[in-house]
Formats: structure tokens, C-alpha cells, sequence
């Protein structure tokens, strides 16, 4: 199978068509020329049928390995967390650039085989982060990049969602308007997600304080609950990470639905000062030891979430109008070493060494 894009169009795939596939990525996919929606699979007649019909798919199955016989040169997984490194796997073997939902995989051990895999057949490996796109975070990376805050010593990052009724499998269909909700086990069955608001939610905010920071885990410490559910509600996580530095996770899954937009804050602490980023109220800062203050400009609502910029970039990145990839497989790998190592050690009630 040729990774090259058929002429100025790219052949694409999707294993999963469910309510995010759908109402983000072939929306923002569809607005494009160049992109052919090639194949569809998903396990329901009724999702194969609706994708079908909206978006024109050439191909629809309910095998992805058909799907993977097509050709393809561009594969978008949107299936239930603990199905993402098979899928994804067999998109790269099959020589396919691969964007993956987060978590990229549940096991640390995997992440890193899709990154190496990826890595040594030359193709592309993008995981939908999608505050990594927003101005305000890029131009954060620019400041840490450019060592505003020196040698990093300490993070501490935190995320609180609306989630507690999806943890819980009590899921509206009227929550999402014409786009078909999730299904009542997406996010409430461990067996499907392998836990709540640390796989569906910190996978962001950890992503993201990683990406800043350039940090990779060697220990962690964590405490998880889940009040009425079976998957994690709240979520406390220490950190050391490798060099040195330490640092500290929230994750709460039950803020009132009236709230607006997630909590989304990340401090990170240097040799030379400070950086805080602050999504729910777009603000960014830095604060230096030599007296330097700054609080930058940010535009309103600049930290809502969006995800718009990944697919994008990851069609630009096949083309090759873009050569930067914000959101790599490697920064994903690294936000799996913390989220593998925490569920095992709130299970084990002792600290766990991150796989190597």
C-alpha cells in the first residue's frame, strides 16, 4: 500500500464512527477538497448507514481489516480506548499515516510500540490533542522552548470536566442535538476505557503540561475514586520525573454541567522563574526571578476547546504544506507512562515504576 496521497487528495479511513469521529473529525475533514472518505468501519449497521450517508464513504465495514485492504493513505481511529493500539497497529503495518484518539493506548508498553513503529516506517503519528493548536498554547511552548523559566524543577497540572453522568452510563440523547450520543458504556465501562476522568480527561492536561515541558515520568504515586460509578471520578497523582524535577496531577470528572468550559491549569516551575497557563480563564503568564512580569494577551474564549487544528494538521502533514507536528505519538507515549503507572499503583496502594 503507497503512503503517497493520491495526487492532491487523501485517501482516508475511519475505524469508529461514532459521536466524536462524526460530529468533529469528518466535519472538520469534510469542509476540505483534499480529502477522499475512502472507508468506513464500526461495528453497528445503524453507524455504518448513517457515516455512509452523510459523508459519501466509498466503503463501509464492519471488519477494519477490510477496511485496511483499501487503498489508503490515511487512517483515523475513533474506537473504544481499549481498541486503539490494535487499530492503530494495523493502520502503521499497513502503511498508513495514523491519527489515534487519546489515550493513544492503555499500556505504556504500546504507546511506545505505535511511536516506534511509526517512527521506523517513515509515516505520520498524530494523537487529537486539541488545545495543542490554540495560540495561547503555542505560543506558551514558544516561551518554554525558548527557556523562559530555565531548568524545569516542578509541575503541577489540574482538569476538572462535567462527566459525572457519563461516568456513571446516564447519558442523554438529546446532550449532543442531531449528532447521535454515546453510548451508555463508553465512558462508565473500565472493560471499554480502562478508567474515567485520568483516560478521558488528564490524557489532555498531562499531554499538554509534557509538551510544554519536555518532561518524561520515572515514578508515580496516585489515589483514584469513583462515587457512584466503576471508573475514576477524581484522581490524585504525584510525580518524579526523570532528571529530577516532581510534580503534581488533579483530575476531578464532576463539575456542574452549568459550567461553561473545563478547568484546565498548568504551572510549571524552573531555575529562572515561572510559567502558568490557565484555559478556563485564558490567561497566560510568566513571572521571572530577575523581577520580569508578564501577562500576555490573550483573546477571549481563546482556551474553550476546540479540535479543529489536529485533523487539519494531520492532512497538511501527509501533504506536506506543514512539518510540524503539535500533537506526536511521542508526547502521547509519554502521558501513557503516567496514566499506566497511576491505575496501577491506586490499585496496588504503592508507587510504580513508568515502563521503560
Amino acid at each position: 500500500m503507497s503512503n503517497k496521497s493520491n495526487g492532491t487528495k487523501v485517501r482516508v479511513g475511519f475505524i469508529g464512527a461514532g459521536w466524536w469521529a462524526t460530529a468533529n473529525h469528518m466535519e472538520v475533514l469534510a469542509a476540505r477538497d483534499d480529502v477522499l472518505f475512502s472507508a468506513v468501519c464500526a461495528q453497528s449497521s445503524e453507524t455504518l448507514a448513517r457515516a455512509q450517508h452523510q459523508f459519501g464513504f466509498a466503503f463501509a465495514t464492519k471488519d477494519y481489516r477490510e477496511l485496511l485492504a483499501q487503498p489508503l493513505e490515511a487512517v483515523i481511529v475513533s474506537t473504544p480506548h481499549v481498541l486503539h493500539y490494535a487499530h492503530a497497529k494495523a493502520a502503521l503495518e499497513a502503511g498508513c499515516h495514523v491519527m489515534v484518539e487519546k489515550p493513544i493506548a492503555l499500556r505504556a508498553s504500546e504507546a511506545w510500540d505505535l511511536v516506534k513503529t511509526a517512527r521506523n516506517a517513515g509515516l505520520h503519528l498524530l494523537v487529537p490533542y486539541g488545545w495543542h493548536y490554540k495560540p495561547m498554547v503555542l505560543k506558551a511552548k514558544e516561551l518554554m522552548d525558548a527557556g523562559t523559566v530555565g531548568q524545569v524543577e516542578s509541575v503541577v497540572c489540574h482538569m476538572a470536566s462535567a462527566m459525572r453522568d457519563m461516568y456513571a452510563g446516564q447519558i442523554s440523547q438529546e446532550r449532543y442535538g442531531d449528532t447521535p450520543a454515546p453510548g451508555t458504556r463508553t465512558y462508565s465501562d473500565p472493560e471499554l476505557t480502562g478508567g474515567g476522568q485520568g483516560q478521558s480527561q488528564l490524557s489532555h492536561c498531562i499531554a499538554l503540561a509534557l509538551w510544554l515541558s519536555g518532561l518524561r515520568a520515572s515514578e508515580v504515586f496516585a489515589y483514584m475514586s469513583a462515587p457512584g460509578a466503576r471508573v475514576d471520578l477524581y484522581d490524585a497523582i504525584s510525580v518524579r520525573f526523570a532528571g529530577g524535577a516532581i510534580g503534581t496531577i488533579s483530575g476531578a470528572g464532576t463539575i456542574p454541567k452549568a459550567k461553561p468550559k473545563q478547568q484546565l491549569d498548568v504551572r510549571i516551575f524552573g531555575s529562572d522563574g515561572a510559567l502558568c497557563l490557565d484555559l478556563d480563564r485564558d490567561w497566560l503568564e510568566t513571572m521571572r526571578n530577575d523581577g520580569d512580569l508578564c501577562a500576555l494577551p490573550v483573546r477571549p474564549d481563546e482556551g474553550a476547546y476546540t479540535c479543529d487544528g489536529p485533523p487539519n494538521r494531520f492532512i497538511d502533514l501527509i501533504l506536506g504544506r506543514e512539518k510540524l507536528n503539535y500533537s506526536p505519538g511521542e508526547v502521547a507515549a509519554r502521558a501513557t507512562d503516567i496514566l499506566d503507572a497511576a491505575y496501577r499503583s491506586a490499585a496496588s496502594g504503592h508507587p510504580e515504576i513508568v515502563w521503560q
